[in-house]
């Protein structure tokens, strides 16, 4: 793995390990001020923080077992690995978080509300402000991998290979989300004495959880079952590939994700009718030399020279 490579790693391997200690200590607190409290949004919250919890720890199993040098069993690495343990996180998220807290709002919309909500909202003040810390180190290291790679933080969200940070991102910001509205349905229901804001709150926290779980599941199936670089990294690596000497075209260009760090290129290359096969070797050699330095995620270059009269390049 290359030495950016193995930051990118490390870095996602520490802010996953902030949100779970965070989430950790959220899940107690909300807990405790939900039973003793009798909010069904609050219960509905600490079930959010504690699928948020077990699918980040899933997340650091990921980014460990991915990490695994290549060997005779598996000659590509265990890269992955890493979508295959983040798409489980992402179901654990849509059971235990998402359809508890929507059944447990059903059943609460006519239970009787409790008096004193103040240890609540202590409890949601605390955890918005531990979150927004959270979702601050999320933020630095999606603005510090945009900047990396010359993109917008957005774009690099929607076509980044490391699910891990896209699984912190949306969690944090669905549990800010999560805890605004776990708020707004106490303080409906206080004032009002109707416990069906409660509920409501309860029933809309778990739709986000489900909303946030099919995005993530949605996005780690595609990789796990193998995905290609997003389209200007592919045209990139192609301007790079036809850049050569004594290259006339490139007639196939496939490029594979292996895992959140490992990326596989193969092609097939038309050279010029005048390379001799020294010419040839060396030209191979050094593309791949150029397009490992350009991209420090591409672990795998494949270049096979091919030419054929009449083939047209695509």
């Amino acid at each position: 793995m290359s030495d950016q490579a193995a930051e990118v790693n490390s870095a996602s391997v520490l802010t996953v390990l902030v949100a779970a200690l965070m989430n950790l200590g959220i899940t107690i607190a909300k807990l405790i001020a939900g039973v003793l409290g009798g909010s069904a949004a609050m219960v509905s919250e600490a079930a959010h923080s504690m699928a948020d919890t077990v699918t980040e720890m899933m997340l650091y199993v990921a980014l460990r077992n991915s990490a695994k040098a290549p060997d005779a069993a598996h000659p590509f690495g265990y890269g992955s690995t890493a979508y295959l343990w983040a798409a489980l996180a992402a179901a654990f998220t849509f059971v235990a978080g998402g359809l508890f807290s929507i059944t447990h709002g059903f059943h609460s919309l006519h239970d009787e509300p409790a008096d004193d909500h103040l240890l609540s909202y202590m409890v949601l003040g605390i955890s918005f402000v531990l979150e927004a810390i959270s979702f601050a180190r999320t933020v630095v290291q999606l603005r510090g991998e945009s900047k990396r790679w010359s993109v917008s933080p957005r774009t690099l969200l929607r076509h980044t290979p490391d699910t891990s940070l896209k699984a912190v991102f949306l969690e944090d910001l669905a549990a800010l989300i999560g805890l605004g509205l776990a708020a707004t349905g106490l303080l409906f229901t206080e004032a009002t004495g109707d416990p069906l804001y409660d509920g409501a709150a309860s029933i809309l926290i778990g739709v986000l959880l489900l909303a946030v779980a099919v995005v993530l599941g949605h996005a780690n199936i595609s990789l796990l079952i193998g995905k290609s670089l997003p389209p200007r990294f592919r045209e990139a690596v192609r301007a790079e590939l036809e850049a050569g000497e004594d290259i006339a075209a490139v007639l196939d260009l496939l490029t594979l994700q292996l895992g959140p760090t490992s990326v596989m290129i193969a092609a097939k290359i038309d050279f010029r009718d005048s390379a001799t096969g020294e010419a040839i070797e060396r030209g191979c050699r050094e593309l791949e030399a150029r397009l490992r330095e350009r991209y420090p995620t591409v672990t795998y270059v494949f270049l096979s020279p091919w030419g054929e009269p009449g083939v047209t390049p695509r």
